[in-house]
């Protein structure tokens, strides 16, 4: 079948369109602009093209099945030029259900509003590292393997289940992972109990349930959030292993388990990235980041903060108050603009300040060179910087300390 895919260069759609080579599908597809798994897919040998996505390949080339994401406008020229030729559209959701039908997979599905990548991500790595016979989608890059994968003689399919657009109540997993679950995505859950209630209904679609929160105490890895998540991820290698492998050799694996892109992840001695844009879930960062400058012998964490999309920010304003109290210093940038109410006004990071329990820990601040001299002296001086984004900071941190 010929598949293509739109935002293939992205963490979302990359390791779909991977999978789909490796299951024996031929892959295409776009992207606006050059992502991540770039080098993923010239490595897979599949067709793409950046830059452009005007719907013209569709007269070059009979598709079957045309896959794009939430994020995805109705009127946009692919999904256009695909109707037009009365190509099948859906969602990545729906492929991937096929996939795992076809394949004959069973599915350990992720599921949570933070936490699910770096789960997922542990799961991959001791399935690896165990020699469980697994495919897997993960969200991000894995400096330890290609971001999604499929092998002929694989059992089960591990996925970072979404709920953004209730994506996840596509599936009917084998093994369903819940790590955290707090109100996030007020543009499709109107309320919490909604959001609560599309969790649940998730976990009735589930065969078997494992809930987060709990912490072995021999895993050692440093945060309380990391060692919740390998706790998790422990017991859902035991669901695939049986009696096979015993929980020593399961803990032993993950205590080395060497991160993920985005995910506390190193861009260099002192400086990290982590993907939090959420109150708990940066709260949890600051925490393990504190544990990882106590180890290096570092003064504490200096932290850079970009929240993401306004729409959310209006609902976890308050929710910051005091999540940033075991930071030194916070540099708060403007928000990330994407998917918005425009009804909303857009809160400055003087909004959000001015709400701290200690407001003089923090300051409004830009991605410019004046920022960038600061965090270097800072990190110079003995200080850990750590920066949380789901945006375009991530990218200038790096061109800073490249």
């Amino acid at each position: 079948m010929n598949i293509y895919i739109s935002g293939i260069s992205g963490t979302g759609m990359g390791p779909l369109a991977l999978m789909a080579k490796q299951a024996g599908h031929n892959v295409y597809g776009s992207d606006r602009n050059a992502g991540p798994i770039v080098p993923e897919l010239e490595k897979a040998n599949i067709e793409f093209e950046i830059g452009n996505q005007d719907g013209s390949f569709f007269e070059k080339q009979k598709i079957d099945w045309f896959v794009y994401t939430s994020a995805l406008p109705k009127n946009h020229p692919e999904l256009v030029a695909a109707k037009a030729k009365g190509v099948k559209c859906t969602k990545r959701d729906e492929f991937i259900e096929f996939l795992v039908k076809e394949l004959g997979l069973k599915m350990v599905a992720v599921a949570g509003t933070h936490g699910k990548t770096t789960t997922t991500s542990m799961i991959v790595w001791a399935a690896k590292k165990l020699g469980i016979p697994a495919a897997y989608l993960v969200g991000t890059t894995l400096g330890f393997a290609e971001s999604g994968k499929y092998e002929h003689g694989d059992q089960f399919f591990i996925y970072e289940a979404d709920e953004y657009d209730r994506n996840f109540l596509k599936f009917h997993p084998w093994l369903s992972c819940i790590t955290f679950v707090s109100y996030d995505h007020p543009d499709i859950y109107q309320t919490e109990e909604d959001y609560k209630a599309a969790f649940a209904q998730f976990e009735s679609q589930s065969e078997k349930i494992i809930r987060g929160g709990e912490i072995d105490p021999l895993l050692k890895l440093a945060g309380k959030a990391r060692r919740e998540d390998a706790t998790t991820a422990m017991k859902a290698i035991r669901e695939m292993v049986g009696d096979t492998k015993t929980d020593e050799q399961i803990i032993e694996c993950l205590n080395q388990f060497p991160g993920v892109g985005r995910r506390f992840e190193k861009i260099t001695e002192g400086v990290y990235s982590d993907y939090a844009h959420h109150p708990e879930e940066i709260e949890a960062t600051i925490e393990i980041a504190n544990e990882e400058a106590e180890n290096l012998g570092r003064r504490g964490v200096v932290a850079i903060y970009e929240p993401h999309q306004n729409t959310r920010q209006h609902e976890v304003k308050d929710g910051y108050k005091n999540v940033f109290e075991k930071a030194i210093k916070v540099f708060w940038l403007p928000t990330y603009l994407t998917r918005e109410n425009p009804e909303l006004a857009v809160l400055s990071p003087a909004d959000f300040i001015e709400n701290l329990a200690d407001p003089g820990i923090a300051e409004a601040a830009e991605m410019n060179e004046d920022l960038a001299r600061r965090i270097k002296n800072l990190r110079d001086e003995g200080y850990l910087i750590l920066l949380m984004t789901a945006g375009p900071a991530d990218a200038w941190l790096r061109q800073i300390f490249a």
